[in-house]
């Protein structure tokens, strides 16, 4: 299982705008990712709001619309299980692409929580629930708050 060797990242959210935009679908795994992400950004001292969106298509034209729309960065939280059709291969990649355009599109971080599983378990395994043995929503509202910082020090800086 991945997680072994993630880094520590303690970072200091206060001054930052920050949207988390989360699918509707699979709500307890979901659910769990926006706990996660939301005791992160509240424990940063992050202003931040929540959007909801049908499901992971979705998520990266309301992460650019938010980013452009004056959000520092934007946490970004789905669940897309494997089925019996290519659905989703097409969805998987059409989310992780789009998001990414959204990141390179308007120079912001884009918090990556968007889950892609084989099975409903691994994504209890992830979401922070109690037994889980991940929180994934935690990790990409730590993600996108660091790199807001490093982002602002960078075109501090050169």
């Amino acid at each position: 299982m991945s997680g072994a060797g993630s880094p520590e990242i303690n970072t200091d959210g206060t001054g930052l705008r920050i949207v988390i935009i989360a699918g509707q679908w699979h709500e307890v795994i979901t659910d769990g990712l926006i706990a996660g992400a939301t005791r992160a950004l509240e424990a940063s001292g992050a202003d931040y709001s929540l959007v909801r969106v049908p499901g992971s298509f979705e998520l990266p034209v309301a992460s650019k619309v938010a980013l452009e729309s004056g959000a520092d960065a934007v946490v970004a939280l789905g669940v897309i299980i494997r089925g019996g059709t290519p659905h989703f291969e097409y969805v998987s990649a059409a989310a992780t692409d789009g998001l990414t355009r959204a990141a390179l599109d308007t120079g912001k971080p884009v918090g990556f929580g968007v889950l892609t599983l084989d099975d409903e378990q691994q994504g209890i395994d992830r979401a922070g629930l109690p037994g889980s043995k991940e929180d994934k929503g935690e990790e990409a509202a730590l993600a996108a708050i660091a790199t807001a910082r490093l982002l602002a020090d960078l075109r501090s800086t050169v």
